[in-house]
This record gives structure tokens, sequence and C-alpha cells, in this order.
């Protein structure tokens, strides 16, 4: 994410969620495609008009000391009746809620945290607050290092702890590295996959605060460099494909470097798709109150198809229709 760190290809639908007033009924865990959109910015939910083509939305962030003046502190301060009502209105529309954990400011490893110690906080979090899982942006650059830090080892067991609290099936865990960190050598998500990738539901990568690298489909698809790892040379290095969402800056302000348009992106995943049968989906850094991440989506989904409003109105009624309680 630029503050961190600095579509529609074939649809499954995603899962009911049925809410009581403090927490969750237990629901299914989907499989790809993931639609992500974060907000970092809106005080209050937007309505589900305003994310749609979106199905996973993360409020960013739940932070490791507790403070609560950021978008996730606002979803805890409202009413159980108004999240209740909210939860109700994306389950609708087929969005599902998340948390996004610790994010560019916060730095756990570093600042001597316990991973148990905090997973087990923030899921006794997701669980009163009734989101349906927890996307574990974690940024502490000196803790990774040049890969041979703690960064790795705590990110390990910050995960299975999380996960033995909020177990598969009825909640949804991601991870949200930046690219590098899956280089070949050194790289140090290749460990944490190794260790608990089969936690993990997906990896949100940021493919953009990288400089040059990822502005181009070659460069973001195929081939960038051994310390930049483009998508399929990801997959070489042991990511399975349908666990990696490619991730883009909204708007060229939302990043430092590694923009492109949403056409040229759109154009980018039909390539994918074709070449490699790429279908994940896609993740966007960050939603904005102006209509300009709604107008993004859309430029996405309708860069894929030579009917931009069918295949948005497909979108929709694939989620809806394959929504089923628990």
């Amino acid at each position: 994410m630029f503050t961190l760190s600095a579509l529609a290809f074939a649809l499954s639908g995603f899962f009911c969620v049925q809410v009581a007033f403090g927490a969750p009924i237990p629901h299914k865990r989907d499989t790809s495609p993931y639609y992500v959109v974060y907000n970092d910015e809106a005080a209050t939910p937007p309505d589900p008009q305003d994310i749609e083509g979106f199905n996973i939305f993360n409020l960013a962030f739940l932070l490791s000391s507790g403070d609560g003046s950021n978008v996730a502190g606002k979803w805890e301060q409202l009413s159980d009746s108004d999240r209740q009502s909210t939860l109700q209105q994306y389950e609708q529309a087929g969005i599902q809620v998340m948390v996004s954990a610790f994010g560019g400011e916060d730095a756990p490893t570093t600042k001597g945290l316990n991973a148990t110690t905090v997973a087990d906080s923030m899921a006794q979090w997701v669980i009163q607050y009734g989101v349906h899982g927890v996307d574990v942006d974690y940024e502490d650059f000196d803790a990774f290092g040049d890969g041979s830090g703690p960064g790795a080892d705590w990110v390990i067991a910050f995960t299975k702890a999380l996960r033995q609290q909020l177990p598969q099936g009825k909640y949804l865990i991601s991870h949200a590295p930046i690219a590098p960190w899956f280089k070949k050598d050194g790289g140090p998500y290749l460990k944490v996959h190794e260790e608990v990738g089969d936690l993990i539901d997906w990896y949100n990568v940021q493919f953009y605060n990288q400089g040059s690298a990822y502005t181009t489909c070659e460069t973001l698809i195929t081939k960038m460099n051994d310390e930049n790892p483009a998508l399929m040379e990801i997959v070489a290095n042991g990511i399975p494909i349908e666990k990696l969402v490619i991730g883009k800056p909204t708007t060229k302000g939302d990043a430092g470097n590694g923009y492109m348009s949403p056409t040229e992106l759109a154009e980018c995943l039909a390539q994918a798709k074709q070449q490699y049968g790429y279908e994940s989906g896609v993740m966007t850094w960050q939603y904005h109150t102006d209509g300009s991440t709604l107008a993004w989506i859309k430029d996405v989904l309708g860069g894929t198809s030579s009917s931009s409003s069918s295949k948005r109105q497909l979108v929709k009624r694939k989620l809806v229709r394959r929504l089923s309680p628990w």
C-alpha cells in the first residue's frame, strides 16, 4: 500500500454471512477469484453500489498498539445494529468484510511484541466485531532485512496462532506481501509459504512501489528480474498461481510508482488468463469517496470483455446466486 510500503474472467460466488450482533455465524470459505479493495479513507462504510465489482472489502488498519483512530477503529465504534445492517447489505451484494492488520506504520517484530499474543488479540477483535477474516499486511522491513531476519519466523508464528483462533472454513486469512519478498534467493515469503501457506487463503501481492518494475504486461506477468519477480516468476519459485492476486494502486497518487491505467491492467490480466490460466482476481489500494475506485474496477472488468455492462451484471448475478447459508 502507498501508506504502507510507501475482472472478470471466471467467477465463483461468495458465501452467505449470517450476522448476530456480536459475531458472524460460521460461514463457508470460498475460492478465488478475489476482487479486493482497501479502505483507509472513508470513516463510514460506503454503500455497496459504490464498490460494485469487488467482493472483498478490507478495513485498514488493525494495529498492534490498539490505536482506534483509523478506519478499523471507526468500524469498532459503530453500534452493533449498524454493523449488522452494513454486513447484511454487503452480504446481499456478495461482499465480504475483512480487517487488514498492521500496515506500513506498524512494526510489531521490531517493537518486540509476541506473535501469539498479538494474533490472539486480533482474532478476538475479528470475532467480536463480526468481520469475516484478517488480511495480514505485515511490512516490518527491518525485521525481514535481507531475508535472514526474524520477520519470517514472526509471521509464521502469528499466522499459526491466528488460524487456530479463526479456523478455515469459517474465516478468511489473506496476506499482502510486496512482490520482492517472493524472490528466489532469500525471499522471506517463500519461507512463510513453505511453513504456513496451507493456512493462507491467498496473497494480495503489491506489484508497485518498486521503481520502474511492473509497469508493462511483460514485467508484471512474465519476467522482470531476480530482485523483483513477475507473477509467473513467483509461480516458478513455488507459489501456486491460484493463491496470487495481482495488486495495483487505484490512482497515480496512491503509490510512489508502479501505476498502470485500469485499461492497461485489464489487458495484462486478459493475457495472463489466456497464456497461463490466471483467474485469481485483482486487488487495489485504495478506496476513494470521489468515485475513482468504482471507475477503476469497472474499467478493469470492462477491459476483459467486449461488453462491460453485461459482464458486470454477470458478476453480480453469479455472486448473489451462489450465496447460501451454512
